[in-house]
């Protein structure tokens, strides 16, 4: 995985937040705050108990937005994917 490819997927969900954000103004804070952990990630590679964190949150989020917010949802998984192929 390179940063590149999470950056990506990042602008990718950024772009879902803001076209769910009138519907759902909870999910927007929500995909908002997520979006931060990962960005997080990203400037402190090392630190086992933010990944740790961000796995937690990216999988409760999944299952809270499966349903209702199907592409968000798809975007969230591909970040899942990129994270494991590095060991996160």
């Amino acid at each position: 995985m390179t940063d590149k490819q999470l950056q990506e997927k990042l602008e990718k969900l950024r772009h879902e937040v803001d076209r769910v954000a009138g519907d759902d103004p909870g999910a927007r804070e929500q995909l908002d705050r997520l979006i931060r952990e990962i960005e997080k990630r990203l400037a402190l590679p090392s630190d086992s108990e933010l990944h740790d964190n961000l796995l937690l949150g990216l999988k409760d989020t999944i299952s809270q937005f499966e349903t209702d917010h199907p592409r968000a949802t798809a975007i969230l998984n591909d970040i899942m994917v990129l994270l494991s192929n590095v060991g996160i």
